[in-house]
């Protein structure tokens, strides 16, 4: 199931980059090169502009919702933790059985109490 989400992902991919490098701006792009002149003639006069900035808007939704599903199949693979927390825990657990140092006020003088230093 991954592999094939994964394989119409990055044909998603390749389908939006080729879409939006169709697309002609106000340079001309790269839609003359690919014969974006003769476009007009297929789709009509603004037809070819139409139905690429239609694909573009699918091909990018699908982009969106393909990621986010994605990243939802890998994360949601039960008792993963990030390396953060496990370092957290490592680190954490020994020094909970340690015993408690006490603390000495700053300026107190040690061996004093705090009573004594008023």
């Amino acid at each position: 199931m991954f592999a094939l989400l994964l394989a119409i992902y990055i044909l998603v991919c390749f389908a939006l980059t080729t879409v939006i490098l169709l697309q002609s701006s106000k340079g001309g792009g790269l839609a003359g090169v690919f014969g974006g002149s003769n476009m007009g003639t297929v789709f009509g006069g603004r037809g070819a502009a139409t139905f690429l900035s239609k694909m573009t808007t699918i091909l990018a939704t699908l982009f969106l919702v393909m990621s986010l599903l994605l990243a939802m199949i890998v994360r949601g693979g039960g008792g993963r933790e990030s390396l953060v927390a496990k370092q957290r825990k490592k680190i954490a657990g020994p020094a909970a059985n340690l015993p408690a140092v006490p603390v000495q006020q700053f300026g107190a003088q040690p061996g004093a109490s705090s009573d004594s230093a008023k």
